[in-house]
């Protein structure tokens, strides 16, 4: 497939609580097709972990 399902954008991120939800939104992702784009971001919102993770759709050839 060259362009991601439903309408989604070549390059999203992800935000969240660090929670198993937020783990299933990541998986999905890769299970859709797309990669990750690098590493998490990481930070602390004074009561829980706030992560962010880009993904990117694979270019074609």
């Amino acid at each position: 497939m060259s362009t991601p399902p439903d309408g989604l954008p070549i390059y999203r991120v992800l935000t969240g609580p660090d929670d198993a939800a937020f783990c299933h939104r990541v998986s999905e992702a890769i299970r859709l097709g797309y990669e990750l784009h690098e590493g998490p971001a990481v930070t602390f919102n004074g009561e829980r972990v706030i992560v962010a993770q880009a993904v990117v759709w694979p270019a074609q050839p």
